[in-house]
């Protein structure tokens, strides 16, 4: 099936209700969760997390009282309950039904042990499974692995002859399976996809620098919508933390419009009064020429307001960013105290772009956030494992943003100082505003200056102000008239001196 932005949550004979895989984020791409009495795959390369995801299916029906087995060819009890424990997990409720123990395995003497492919050897595996199911009767089976009962036949259509026994002996069951595949053999097992009402497939993939990335696709699900395309999820304590592709037309929230102001008379000039609610801004310039103190600025000035806000460092030290702010009249540690700021700092070799996105999700759904700053995007891109996609990722989450009326605000640092200046890619057209900071010099002193390049919502100023960074904030003074070559990367000022601004308790 193909995915859709509104997942239908009846299985496809219209009166079956789904049953949830014990994942939150796999019952949200498939819009509720399995079609009950059907077999599924899941399938992927060793360590990949299936078995870990396998489990948390079992737990789920252990939780609702049901009756689950795990049927486990490939590990010991040990092993699963060692797993288990490391994970926050008990197997009580799970029985687990080994068909390969230590004391088997290595017995000569006997002839019936899954060491051993021939034909006979995978009846009796095939029997011993099927007497069990019928001596328990559950709901919920896991059957881990495939690849052993794949030696045993030897031949592709004994196994599959096997595969779809097993499927028809569950359906007279009514249970759900989950088989596991670890893609151990040579070419990709089409038939058991066609076997199988649905497929899962996680991958591991390894980065050229940081830790690993996981990703799951749902390659198949009959009668279900699901959502398709690449999810980012990872493995932490208590199972796989799945992150949902986000899909921005999926929602929609009524706001009023408004103008935000960020605390600064000057800068709300230049922006015609402020942004508006549900926009976005993008502060564009050299490194230290005072984006991040402005993001702060707004920061604050939400929080003042009494609103909730999210801020996600990636290039700065929290420590560092603290220390900066009390120095130009900008202390956010009250608001942080107070539960109104939520500061997180993000480590790109550490976090995919979908763990970002979650985390920026959970910021304005669950702590209500209604303004989102992002310093910077430069960090953003170091996260993306191909920097092809991070325009197509801050499109969903920008629309996301600002169907949520959430003031979004970003920093886009350029490279270069003083000279012709680029940016590591274009973002401006994505942005409902752009504020544009350079540096510019006379008589020996460094000074800065800011222009709102482009405003989509409204009116602005097309003035070009002076600004300083001090010990009581942001400063943003007249326009600059005799101000040329901000637009070329080279500013310079041409004009009378009188004009600029006196120092003021400089930084």
């Amino acid at each position: 099936m193909t995915d859709s932005s509104h997942p239908d949550t009846i299985s496809d004979d219209g009166s079956s209700p789904r049953i949830s895989t014990g994942s939150e984020g796999l019952d949200d791409i498939l819009g509720g969760g399995l079609d009950s009495n059907r077999m599924y795959l899941y399938e992927g390369s060793p360590g990949s997390g299936k078995t870990t995801l396998a489990m948390q299916f079992l737990l789920e029906g252990v939780r609702l009282g049901e009756r689950v087995l795990f049927v486990t060819l490939s590990e010991t009890s040990q092993e699963l309950e060692l797993v288990a424990k490391r994970h926050g997990w008990t197997l009580d409720g799970i029985d687990v039904f080994e068909l390969v123990t230590p004391e088997t395995s290595l017995d000569p003497e006997l002839e019936l042990t899954v060491l051993h492919p021939a034909e006979m050897e995978l009846s009796e595996t095939t029997r011993q499974v099927l007497d069990r199911v019928s001596e328990t009767n559950p709901t919920r089976i896991v059957f881990d692995s495939l690849s052993e009962m794949r030696l045993l036949a030897q031949s592709a259509l004994r196994y599959r002859r096997q595969v779809l026994a097993l499927k028809h002996f569950f359906t007279t069951r009514h249970s759900t399976v989950i088989l596991i595949d670890d893609q151990t053999s040579e070419s990709g097992d089409l038939q058991l996809h066609s076997i199988c009402h649905g497929v899962v497939m996680l991958e591991q993939l390894a980065v050229d620098y940081g830790a690993e990335r996981r990703r799951l696709r749902v390659i198949k699900m009959r009668g279900i919508k699901f959502r398709g395309g690449y999810h980012d999820f990872s493995i932490r304590k208590g199972g796989l933390s799945i992150y949902p592709r986000l899909i921005a037309a999926e929602h929609h929230t009524a706001f009023s419009d408004e103008l935000i102001s960020s605390g600064n008379e000057g800068l709300d000039r230049l922006l015609g009064g402020g942004l508006e609610r549900g926009s976005s801004a993008l502060l564009v310039g050299a490194a230290g020429v005072g984006k991040s103190s402005l993001v702060l600025g707004y920061a604050i000035a939400a929080c003042k307001r009494g609103e909730q806000v999210g801020l996600f460092v990636f290039d700065e030290g929290v420590s560092t960013l603290l220390a900066r702010g009390k120095a130009l009249g900008l202390d956010i540690e009250p608001w942080l105290e107070k539960g109104l700021l939520h500061l997180r700092q993000i480590d790109p070799a550490e976090l995919s772009p979908g763990e970002f996105t979650a985390a920026v999700r959970h910021c304005v759904e669950v702590q209500g956030a209604r303004m989102v700053l992002l310093d910077s995007l430069n960090g953003y891109l170091n996260a993306m494992p191909d920097g092809r996609f991070l325009t197509l990722q801050m499109h969903e989450l920008l629309s996301y943003l600002g169907q949520q009326g959430v003031v979004s605000i970003m920093v886009l640092a350029q490279h270069g100082l003083l000279e012709q200046m680029e940016t590591p890619l274009d973002l401006s057209y994505l942005s409902d505003a752009v504020i544009m900071l350079r540096y510019f010099e006379h008589a020996g002193t460094v000074r800065r200056a800011l222009s709102v390049i482009k405003k989509r919502s409204g009116y602005h100023e097309n003035a070009i102000r002076e600004f300083q960074l001090s010990a009581s904030g942001i400063r943003v003074g007249a326009p600059l008239t005799m101000f040329s070559g901000i637009l070329s990367g080279t500013p310079e000022f041409i004009g009378d001196a009188t004009l600029l601004m006196d120092a003021h308790d400089p930084v």
